[in-house]
């Protein structure tokens, strides 16, 4: 019983939250949910801390008995990526493939190297000691631009619409090559950099990326021949349920990933031509409003779990100055990035120096790097950069993700 509680507290919390941000804050839902979940958790920390509450002790106490990492990484992340997949224009993104490529797959490895040399040098200045290693771990983690928080902001803002397809399509792929560098850091720490050579690095990323891309492909092509032979929205819906859980289930027994998968796949059933092949009217309006459900419903479990989860972690004033200049090293990291390949690669990218800025300040950072950082087996390690990434990914969310549109207005 003690799971049941758990998800009725937060379903509760999440919909009390939520009629709080549309009748008062008016706010994206994804930034309203993120700002309404840090004041909860603040709440709780001092219903907790000050006012010795038992009950919100006993909460917090349920709480920090979440395996993070797993539920998120291995429940509820196929399901976003599908869903955030599913409403993307994938003709679109086919177009813009070759900038998406370069921006998801070198971009995110040279952002590794850079944010991981930039935390060493400032953590030594400091005095708060990380090794190298786990700066490479962290700028892993902190690279990727969430598909999450990137489809429930920019998908509604008025940015041109070759720029914010680069945008989306590079979140809803880069990810999977951040957790490929994430997992082979982490085994290097597990095992011993000695046991890790460049062979079985690049073997892991073809196993990895190109496995979770076949089986996408193969997937969505088998779901969209089941859905073109019937007519039941109620059974279309649990099919693609079948879809995602199962071909996530797969994904994990070969170990391929699973989140590009999820991607492929959701691209493939939620393209234009499979809709009109496969979906009948009815079919296509229900499938949009529950996978619109789920993506939001989870989004907002999502964050507020890990603000809960947050009231438990210490904090030093250095950490908060680290936190603080890692934001802007961030972005910094995030611009020399964008400008330099797009400068490389300017026949792919075609992206003028303001666009280039509106590709930087739309590289938002959500749960993703949360739930990477919350694996991290190191308890010391796992607090100190878990503070970290959520100061990032606060700023990110909040600061940039209100401010992106005035961005782009300002490029044009």
């Amino acid at each position: 019983m003690e799971i049941f509680k758990i998800i009725a507290l937060l379903i509760g919390l999440c919909a009390l939250l939520g009629y709080i941000n549309s009748k008062f804050l008016k706010l994206p839902h994804i930034i309203g949910l993120l700002v309404l979940s840090l004041f909860t958790s603040i709440a709780f920390w001092i219903g907790a801390t000050i006012f010795h509450w038992g009950v919100i002790q006993h909460i917090l106490d349920d709480i920090q008995q979440v395996d993070f990492s797993k539920v998120l990484l291995n429940v509820m992340l196929c399901f976003m990526l599908f869903a955030g997949a599913f409403h993307t224009n994938a003709a679109s993104i086919l177009k813009e493939i070759r900038s998406i490529t370069i921006l998801a797959f070198f971009g995110t490895i040279l952002s590794t190297v850079l944010i991981g040399g930039f935390l060493f040098f400032l953590s030594g200045l400091l005095g708060i000691e990380i090794s190298l290693i786990y700066c490479m771990l962290f700028g892993a983690l902190i690279s990727p631009t969430d598909p999450i928080a990137v489809l429930g902001i920019i998908s509604k803002a008025k940015i041109q619409d070759r720029i914010k397809t680069n945008i989306i399509g590079e979140s809803l792929f880069n990810d999977g090559i951040g957790i490929v560098i994430f997992i082979t850091i982490s085994t290097m720490i597990e095992q011993g950099s000695g046991t890790v050579t460049i062979g079985s690095t690049f073997l892991l990323f073809l196993q990895e990326a190109i496995g979770g891309l076949a089986l996408g492909v193969v997937i969505g092509y088998l779901a969209y021949v089941v859905l073109k032979s019937i007519d039941d929205y109620q059974t279309e819906i649990m099919i693609t349920l079948a879809l995602v859980m199962g071909g996530y289930f797969i994904a994990d027994f070969l170990h391929i990933s699973g989140p590009l998968a999820m991607v492929v796949a959701g691209l493939i059933i939620g393209g234009e031509r499979i809709r009109k092949e496969a979906m009948s009217t009815t079919t296509h309006i229900y499938m949009d409003k529950f996978w619109e459900l789920v993506d939001i419903g989870l989004n907002s479990i999502l964050f507020l779990l890990i603000g809960l989860r947050l009231t438990t972690l210490s904090f030093s004033w250095e950490m908060l100055v680290l936190s603080g200049l890692m934001i802007i090293l961030v972005l910094l990291s995030r611009a020399l990035t964008v400008g330099a390949l797009s400068n490389i690669f300017k026949k792919q990218i075609k992206a003028s120096s303001r666009e280039q800025w509106v590709l930087v300040w739309s590289g938002l950072r959500g749960g993703l790097s949360l739930a990477m950082a919350l694996s991290i087996p190191s308890p010391e390690m796992n607090g100190m950069l878990v503070f970290i990434t959520y100061c990032i990914v606060l700023f990110s969310i909040i600061v940039q993700g209100l401010t992106v549109e005035k961005v782009a207005n300002i490029a044009e």
